[in-house]
């Protein structure tokens, strides 16, 4: 973590190697009480392994875990039954919902009034009341993994493992559903560890967010912050943006600073001092583009007139980059504008963005 909260759960030196082959190299790792903190990077990153290890599933072969400060292993029972995880597919058994979801109580010896005070409850978290006493095998998808959730949260873990929790259901369902997570971890107030390699999902779900890349983590910070500012190349471009704009604040008054990025200058809102060399983010969804000499009336702050550097297609939209003095953006642009602007490799264009679009922090040493 790279704030001064204390985290709940933290691993320390943590290094992971099968057959020979590092998998894992994670100085240091944390999540804070109550927080969601979302994993986020491609397949084969290390986030699983990361989070079996966190989640006491897995032994590392170097490093520790600790929570509230106190070491633990995972040969300590007492620190297991604090967590809680759901995995991809909800794994279900025949039998009624409430069956399922009362199995872990079950496990443990809960008295039976209490399990189904438990049961009803935390069906209702998931808006599955109605569904207590269905055959768990006749759900659909996001029923089934809403059942998986529910059976995770009855348990009243002080910590949530979710890995990939969405990942195979279908986009539409997915959708749906990732909203339906985001008020429910943040309604339970559970302290969660959220595996996903979808940028969309961890943006929705999580406070905070580690992007991890071949067994490292190699930005953690704020979800904003994150998927806004991209402090290297590998970084910016797993993010969706070009590579991070470097500049040195010349003027401010107020929170407005004005950024000279390379001749270019870039307004945007930042407590840093006049002379404060920093990076600059502009995420694609927020620069418009306009072509011709005719501006339409706008508050947006920034107005660039660029070049088209190139366009990639991306489904019913394309990412088309432009250039400006040395100074690269990127714009996700719809289909129909992409055609009615005319948009082509050359062509000049104005980019548009509001002030509070921008992010700018300290440039890193």
């Amino acid at each position: 973590m790279s704030d001064s909260r204390h985290p709940l759960i933290e691993a320390s030196g943590i290094r992971q190697a099968y057959r020979r082959r590092t998998v894992l190299d994670v100085e240091r790792f944390g999540v804070a009480a109550g927080e969601t903190h979302a994993l986020l990077g491609p397949s084969g990153a290390g986030k699983s392994t990361l989070l079996r290890i966190v989640g006491l599933l897995e032994r590392p072969r170097e490093g520790s875990i600790r929570i509230d400060g106190t070491p633990v292993t995972h040969r300590d029972r007492a620190a297991r039954l604090q967590m809680a995880a759901v995995f991809q597919k909800p794994y279900l058994f025949a039998g009624t919902v409430a069956e399922n979801v009362a199995y872990g109580l079950r496990l443990r010896r809960v008295p039976q009034g209490e399990r189904a005070s438990r049961v009803a409850s935390a069906l209702g978290d998931v808006g599955l009341s109605e569904f207590a006493s269905a055959s768990a095998l006749t759900l659909s998808g996001g029923e089934a993994q809403r059942v998986a959730l529910a059976r995770a949260l009855v348990l009243r873990p002080r910590i949530l493992l979710l890995d990939e929790p969405l990942s195979y259901l279908d986009p539409l369902i997915k959708r749906r559903l990732v909203g339906d997570f985001r008020r429910i971890l943040a309604e339970t107030d559970v302290t969660t560890l959220y595996v996903t390699h979808d940028q969309d999902e961890a943006m929705v779900v999580a406070d905070r967010v580690s992007i991890m890349h071949e067994g490292r983590i190699v930005r953690t910070g704020d979800t904003d912050e994150v998927m806004s500012l991209p402090t290297t190349d590998w970084v910016a471009d797993f993010v969706g943006m070009e590579s991070p704009l470097r500049g040195r604040v010349v003027a401010c008054h107020d929170d407005l600073a004005e950024v000279d990025c390379g001749g270019v200058s870039v307004f945007g809102l930042t407590p840093l001092a006049i002379g404060a060399d920093v990076l600059v983010g502009v995420r694609p969804e927020d620069v418009t583009l306009f072509a011709g000499d005719g501006l339409p009336p706008s508050s947006a702050r920034n107005a660039l007139r660029c070049v088209v550097d190139g366009i990639e297609p991306r489904g019913a939209t394309a990412r088309v980059r432009v250039a400006a003095d040395g100074l690269k953006l990127a714009s996700l642009v719809s289909l129909a504008a992409l055609t009615e602007l005319g948009l082509a490799p050359g062509m000049p264009v104005v980019a548009m963005f509001k002030a509070t679009a921008v992010r700018i922090g300290p440039a890193p040493e």
